[in-house]
């Protein structure tokens, strides 16, 4: 499990949608793009923070190792490192990769032939915690543990360590020379942290001797005691830190639940903490209560009128059990209405702190099977949706920039970042009804299935899945969602529904590369893809669930016409992208020049016995099924904006005629058992922003390839959709040293990743944290890193003072 995977857990199970920026913020233009927001810390310079004092700092869980390298590491694991170990790069406010002065004093590619080094120049006065100067021998320590040649090591993931050819001693010992086999442009990803050559010397060390304890560190912080049972890991002042000393004398990450979170800070237990909606609310109606003493709220403003009655009744009435347990009730009532009370007092007095998280949430298709493994339903998925109204939701009541984010790799602000959604296009209703038809879905078709069937991927079997209906269709030109109102479907060919195959996928290279000739005759690459499954075959997901990995994954084959035109169709493309390819395709394609659909067929087989034949009215159908696709969403606390947003895709949908069962599921098996397991049509997650694409990202859109037993290999992409082309982009990337190349090769793959339509990023992920008074460099980071040793408290006046006396 990579690095990225592991944050990517985090975002996944957390069930808060609205999370990492804005009061104090700055947006603005700059060369990231548009509505990049800025950091929420309450920055104050050194001389204005105090000298000691303790912070409390909210996280979801005590780590299970302090290896941020091994597959279960976790955030908590990361802050740690953070603030104890040598970081050569951090990421400033705009996400960018910078030198850190505190361990460097230069890091530059200093040869690129015939191989590539880079020369590190460490900073003279940078020491481990028992005295020993950082230097040659922990860089190759650590090599030597990541790389992968060696599996006793319990490593997580290799990236970038296995280009590595060699390390050495500069001209003195404050010099480190890495040499690499093959060019690797994220270069500066690699030692970030830097461990001792205590922990990563021998893999005994490495997978053991790091977990619960670090006994030599190199921070502004060192590590204190982590007590499990008081959910607390406390970080102390390191004497022995060369650069700005912290400012607090004691951090204590403290783990508490987020839904627990706002009576943790009534509590006094916390004095820092990310929150989600409900909790900033809270927040926001204790400072407006407090100002205005405006409105009930909370456990007393749910009890109507006549529910007050009732139990009044009840509790004096003649039934004595009745009002004995009515008068409990009452008194639990009663209890429950002074502590939130108390609490809201308590609540008073903090920030909310806000940002947009290095985090966006994306609407992911599953295109292992099912109606979505035809890309031409998944554009028009895509193609219906509305993401302006989408960020708007979660954004706008947060007076956050709600703009969609138009990248796969990069968020607005980061240097990397180019808004290529046009290679897919806009929402265009006409558009998406016109690849529906094209894809032989027709409104009036024949239902021949049982009442509840499904065309999508169908569900695991005895789970406690709680499923909500789709909304009754809309019929077409009501627009009774306030969204949009769809066009009048006559039947009709008309201009848009003469949009098909032809035109849309002339506009779609062959993503395959030259290669060897299969002896079915399809060209298909060799190397370190293997051999793929053929163009047009779908691997079953069902080979993903839990203790599936051992059984062959049936492969179905495509219909002979199905083969016969797609081949047609991609001879047409070749000839297109052979004029231009830049990546993109034209979204205008998409609504003109198009095949007219072909007429509905009758079903060559009368309807079984016992089943029900229909048409389907409004709804789309094909194969006698209708079209209808299974959402899965989390139903756990602090998930609801995240539902809302799922329902609001429902009713976008819905205008073209695509059915959605919306199905909630528990927080804890919505990632194992529905995203990773494949067990999904739509489902709504987010991915971390990076800013090394080239290395994170691959991952995430690697094209899936089938492993020996027949099973497939996903790696990270959990849409299981993918290309050769988009792989080969990544791996050029990768060797690109040139910044302004390599980011021209990551623009093309993002186009790319659009065009195949297997994820839809939708907005930037809002960071709510709450703040105690007085904190400051603290709050919400942003694309940035926290700068540990300048979080503190304000001085007080008394101090400023004295400060001026002496």
């Amino acid at each position: 499990m990579s690095q990225r995977r592991r944050r990517s857990l985090a975002l996944l199970t957390s069930g808060v949608l609205a999370l990492p920026l804005l009061a104090g913020c700055g947006a603005g233009e700059d060369e990231g793009g548009p509505a990049a927001a800025g950091q929420d810390i309450a920055a104050a310079t050194r001389d204005k923070v105090a000298d000691g004092g303790v912070l409390r700092w909210a996280v979801d869980s005590m780590p299970g190792t302090l290896n941020a390298f091994q597959a279960d590491a976790d955030a908590t694991t990361n802050r740690i490192a953070g603030a104890v170990l040598p970081q050569l790069f951090v990421l400033d406010g705009k996400g960018r990769p910078v030198a850190n002065p505190d361990y460097l004093e230069k890091a530059e590619v200093v040869e690129r032939e015939p191989k590539q080094v880079v020369l590190y120049k460490l900073n003279q006065q940078a020491v481990w915690s028992d005295g020993r100067e950082i230097g040659a021998a922990d860089f190759v320590a650590q090599w030597r543990a990541l790389n992968g040649k060696d599996s006793a090591y319990w490593t997580a993931r290799n990236a970038g360590y296995d280009r590595i050819e060699k390390i050495e001693r500069g001209k003195t010992d404050l010099e480190v020379k890495v040499t690499f086999v093959r060019p690797y442009a994220d270069w500066r990803s690699l030692f970030s942290p830097l461990y001792p050559k205590q922990v990563t010397g021998t893999p005994e060390s490495f997978n053991e001797g790091a977990r619960g304890a670090l006994k030599v560190t190199a921070g502004p912080f060192g590590l204190g005691a982590i007590d499990k049972k008081t959910g607390t890991a406390s970080l102390t002042r390191n004497p022995r830190w060369w650069g700005s000393p912290a400012k607090l004398d004691t951090l204590v990450l403290t783990a508490v639940p987020r839904s627990e979170r706002p009576a943790a800070l009534a509590a006094g237990k916390l004095d820092l903490a990310e929150i989600d909606r409900t909790g900033a609310d809270r927040i926001a109606l204790a400072r407006r209560a407090a100002a205005k003493a405006d409105g009930a709220h909370g456990p007393a403003a749910s009890v109507t009128a006549a529910q007050a009655t009732l139990s009044w009744a009840l509790a004096f009435g003649a039934d004595e059990d009745k009002a004995k347990e009515a008068q409990a009730t009452r008194q639990k009532h009663a209890e429950s209405v002074k502590r939130y009370a108390e609490e809201q007092s308590a609540l008073r007095g903090f920030t909310v702190r806000k940002s947009l998280e290095p985090a966006y949430t994306q609407l992911a298709m599953n295109g292992a099977s099912g109606p979505l493994a035809d890309e031409r339903v998944r554009r028009a998925v895509a193609r219906a949706l509305d993401r302006q109204a989408l960020a708007d939701i979660v954004l706008k009541p947060l007076d956050l920039p709600a703009k969609p984010v138009g990248s796969h790799l990069a968020l607005a602000g980061q240097q990397a970042y180019a808004d290529n959604s046009d290679a897919l296009g806009g929402q265009d209703t006409q558009a998406s009804q016109a690849l529906l038809a094209d894809a032989g879905w027709r409104r009036g078709g024949k239902i021949t299935e049982p009442a509840g069937a499904k065309a999508g991927s169908e569900a695991a079997k005895g789970t406690d899945d709680s499923k909500t209906p789709a909304v009754p269709a809309s019929g077409p030109g009501t627009g009774n969602d306030g969204l949009y109102i769809v066009g009048q479907d006559d039947g009709k060919p008309g201009d848009a529904a003469r949009a098909g195959a032809a035109a849309l996928r002339a506009a779609h290279p062959d993503d395959r590369p030259e290669g060897p000739e299969d002896p079915a005759g399809t060209d298909v690459p060799e190397g370190r893809y293997g051999r793929p499954a053929q163009d047009g075959e779908i691997v079953d997901a069902d080979a993903f669930a839990e203790g599936g990995q051992n059984r062959p994954s049936p492969v179905l084959a495509p219909a002979p016409f199905a083969a016969l035109q797609e081949q047609s169709l991609r001879t047409q493309a070749e000839a297109q992208a052979d004029a231009v390819d830049d990546g993109k395709r034209s979204p205008a394609l998409d609504a003109e020049a198009a095949a007219e659909p072909a007429e509905v067929q009758a079903s060559a087989a009368p309807a079984p016995a016992k089943q029900a034949v229909r048409t389907s009215g409004n709804v789309l159908a094909k194969d006698g099924k209708p079209l209808t696709l299974r959402f899965v969403l989390p139903a756990g606390p602090g998930s609801e904006a995240l539902r809302t947003v799922g329902e609001r895709i429902s009713q976008m949908l819905q205008k073209v005629g695509v059915q959605t069962e919306l199905t909630k599921v528990a927080d804890e098996s919505f990632f194992k058992d529905h995203i990773a397991s494949g067990q999904y049509d739509l489902a709504l997650y987010s991915w971390p922003a990076t800013a090394y694409p080239a290395t994170d990202a691959r991952p995430i859109f690697a094209k899936p390839e089938p492993a020996a037993d027949g099973s497939l290999l996903v790696e990270q992409n959990y849409t299981r959709v993918g290309t050769d082309h988009i792989d080969q982009l990544f791996d050029q990337a990768l060797g690109e040293l040139d910044e302004a190349a390599a980011r021209e090769l990551m623009r093309k793959a993002d186009a790319r990743i659009w065009a195949t339509a297997g994820s839809i990023p939708l907005y930037q992920r809002p960071e709510l944290v709450a703040v105690k008074p007085g904190l400051t460099n603290a709050g919400a980071f942003g694309l940035g890193a926290p700068r540990y040793q300048d979080i503190g408290w304000k001085k007080t006046a008394a101090a400023k003072k004295s400060d001026k006396k002496n």
